[in-house]
């Protein structure tokens, strides 16, 4: 379950950016060029994370990522602002930015608390 799941939301991540500097305002989202390479990075390494590293590397990128992103959703909201600038000129979320965010987070943190830990193996 893990490897799909960051395997698909890597390329979903991926997707995002790439529409994003196309069309900025996509899905009511403040994608602009410096989230859009975020966006990018991110979904490289969840994509990473599902091909290539082990089982245990890919929990422990979902509940890093997880809670990296639930922790930026929440962030936005108790700030209290529609706009909450996190890299003046650069980097301003919005509420659909904060849903985005707590939404993915979720799903990567579930994932990642669903799947049992790696055991080592027995010699």
């Amino acid at each position: 379950m893990v490897t799909k799941t960051t395997t698909f939301g890597g390329a979903l991540l991926i997707l995002t950016g790439l529409i994003g500097f196309i069309a900025p305002g996509f899905m009511g989202m403040h994608l602009s060029a410096a989230h859009n390479i975020v966006l990018l990075v991110s979904g490289a390494m969840a994509v990473y994370f599902g091909l290539i590293a082990t089982q245990a590397a890919g929990r422990t990128f979902c509940l890093a990522f997880g809670a990296v992103f639930c922790l930026f959703g929440l962030a936005g909201f108790v700030a209290g602002v529609t706009g909450y600038t996190f890299i003046p000129g650069s980097l301003v979320l919005g509420t659909m930015d904060h849903l985005v965010h707590l939404m993915l987070g979720a799903v990567f943190l579930s994932v990642g608390w669903i799947q049992k830990p790696a055991m080592a193996a027995a010699r």
